[in-house]
C-alpha cells in the first residue's frame, strides 16, 4: 500500500510541535536551495492535478503567474467545500493543517507571492478555529510572517489571510469567490481575463483547492518524477476519497488514484448495510454523472477512467445508494439544491435550475407525463455551456445523469396519459364555450 501522504496515521500531528517532530516545513527548506522556476518545474514533473473538481494541472497553472511585473500577487487557497458528498478538505484542516500552510509557503515562493489567502466555508465555524490555531502557532514560532527570514535565512516572506464565507455555495466558484473577498455579493466574474491576469483587486491571483496545495510538500519531498508513480499515470498521486451514503463504514480515506471503485465500496468501505445491491454511485460530488451499479464492475478511480464512463471524479466524494433508493426522489433534491444555491446572475441557471425542480415535483406528487421524461433531457442541454460559471452544468449533469441512466424509474412515475389544458382558458374564451376538462382541438374556431 502507498504511505499516506496527506493524512498520515500520527497522533496529535495538527500541533506544531508534533508536525516539526516528523519533518514539518523541511520541504519548505527544500524549495528554498531551488529556484522558484525549478520548484514550478517540479510541480509539473509531479503530474499534480488540482483536487478541487476540474482537474487542471497545477504546475501550468502556476506558471501562468506574470513573473515580471510589479503589481503584487496573491494566492487564495480555496476551502469553500460546498459540494453535497464532499468532506475531504475539512479533515486536512482538522488533522493535518500544517501540511496546508507549509504547502501555501511553497507555492508562494514559486510564484513569487508575499500574500495568501484561505477562503473557508462559512459553516466551517470549528474548522476555521482549528486553521486559525495552527496559524497562530506559525506565526508565534517565526515560520510565517515577517521573523520566517530569520528562521530561513531567507528574503522571501509571506503572510496569510483567513477569509470566512458566509455560506454561499456559489463562492466555491474561484471569480465568485474573489468577489467575495472583495467584500462583494458572489457573482461569477466573466472569463478571459483569467485570474491570473486579474484577480483581486485587478491584480494576478492564483486559486488552488486545499487538498491540491497540501500535496505540494510530499512533492518537494520526494521529488515529482517520484510522485508521479503513485496511482494513475495520467492521474497521478494520491488522493481522499470521501464515502457517503449506503456504505458501511464511512468516511475519508487517502488512497492512491486508480483504485478501483468496487475495492472502495467493499473493502475499504465494508459494503453495502444489510448485503443489499448497489443501485446507483455518485463517484465525485453531486454535480457528477452516476453510475449504474450494475457498471462499477473495472472501474477506476481516477479522470481519464471516469471520463470513458461519461462522468467524472470530481471531488472524489462517492455516494452510494442500494437497490432501495428512489432515485427520483434523489434527483429532485438535488436540483432543489442547485436551484437554491445559483446566484440568478445567469438567465439560463436562473430559470433552468428552478425549471428543473418543478418538472421534477410532478413526479413526486404524481403528476408527470411522458413529455417530462424528455423535457428534462431538453432543459439540461439549453443549460449546459450557455452560463458565466459551471454551477448550470453541475445541475444539467446531474439530473441528465440521472435521468438517461434511470430512465424507466422516470417513466414508471409518469400518468398513462396527459391532462388536456381547455381552450377555454388557453384564448380566454368564454367558460362557457368548452366544458371543462374536454378534450378539444387544438386550433380555436
Amino acid at each position: 500500500m502507498t504511505p499516506k501522504l496527506l493524512l498520515p496515521d500520527i497522533p496529535q500531528l495538527h500541533r506544531l510541535e508534533v508536525y516539526l517532530q516528523h519533518g514539518g516545513y523541511d520541504a519548505f527548506r527544500k524549495a528554498l536551495q531551488m529556484t522558484p522556476e525549478e520548484v514550478i518545474e517540479e510541480v509539473k514533473r509531479s503530474g499534480l492535478r488540482g483536487r478541487g473538481g476540474a482537474c487542471f494541472p497545477t504546475g501550468l497553472k502556476w506558471s501562468f503567474m506574470p513573473k515580471d511585473t510589479d503589481k503584487p500577487k496573491y494566492l487564495v487557497v480555496n476551502a469553500d467545500e460546498s459540494e453535497p458528498g464532499s468532506f475531504k478538505d475539512r479533515q486536512i484542516l482538522e488533522h493535518n493543517p500544517h501540511q496546508l500552510i507549509e504547502g501555501i509557503l511553497i507555492a508562494g515562493y514559486a510564484m513569487g507571492i508575499t500574500k495568501a489567502f484561505v477562503y473557508i466555508r462559512g459553516e466551517y465555524h470549528r474548522w476555521y478555529r482549528l486553521l486559525e490555531q495552527a496559524l497562530r502557532e506559525a506565526y508565534e514560532k517565526g515560520l510565517v510572517g515577517e521573523r520566517m527570514r530569520q528562521t530561513f535565512g531567507t528574503a522571501y516572506s509571506l503572510d496569510i489571510v483567513l477569509h470566512k464565507g458566509a455560506g454561499a455555495y456559489i463562492c466555491g466558484e474561484e471569480t465568485a469567490l474573489m468577489e467575495s473577498i472583495e467584500g462583494k455579493r458572489g457573482y461569477p466574474r466573466f472569463k478571459p481575463p483569467f485570474p491570473a491576469q486579474r484577480g483581486l483587486w485587478g491584480m494576478p491571483t492564483t486559486i488552488n483547492n486545499v487538498e491540491t496545495i497540501a500535496a505540494v510538500p510530499a512533492i518537494i519531498r520526494l521529488g515529482g518524477a517520484e510522485y508521479a508513480k503513485i496511482g494513475a499515470p495520467g492521474h497521478p498521486g494520491t488522493i481522499l476519497y470521501g464515502l457517503s451514503g449506503h456504505i458501511n463504514r464511512p468516511g475519508v480515506y487517502e488512497l492512491p488514484t486508480g483504485t478501483l471503485l468496487t475495492e472502495l465500496l467493499f473493502e475499504v468501505g465494508g459494503g453495502i448495510p444489510g448485503g443489499k445491491r448497489v443501485k446507483a454511485v455518485i463517484p465525485g460530488g453531486s454535480s457528477m454523472p452516476p453510475l449504474r451499479g450494475d457498471e462499477i464492475e473495472g472501474v477506476h478511480m481516477d479522470e481519464e477512467s471516469l471520463k470513458q464512463l461519461g462522468t467524472h471524479i470530481g471531488t472524489a466524494g462517492i455516494i452510494v445508494m442500494d437497490e432501495d433508493t428512489d432515485l427520483v426522489r434523489v434527483t429532485w433534491r438535488i436540483a432543489r439544491f442547485y436551484h437554491h444555491e445559483s446566484c440568478g446572475q445567469c438567465t439560463p441557471c436562473r430559470e433552468g435550475c428552478g425549471w428543473l425542480e418543478k418538472v421534477l415535483h410532478r413526479f413526486l406528487v404524481g403528476e408527470a407525463t411522458s413529455h417530462d421524461v424528455q423535457l428534462l433531457v431538453d432543459i439540461c442541454n439549453q443549460m449546459e455551456g450557455n452560463t458565466i460559471c459551471a454551477l448550470a452544468d453541475a445541475a444539467a449533469w446531474a439530473v441528465r445523469g440521472f435521468v438517461t441512466k434511470f430512465r424507466e424509474e422516470f417513466e414508471a412515475r409518469c400518468k398513462p396519459h396527459r391532462e388536456f389544458v381547455p381552450l377555454n382558458v388557453v384564448h380566454g374564451l368564454r367558460r362557457s364555450a368548452f366544458p371543462l376538462g374536454k378534450e378539444v382541438s387544438s386550433t380555436p374556431s
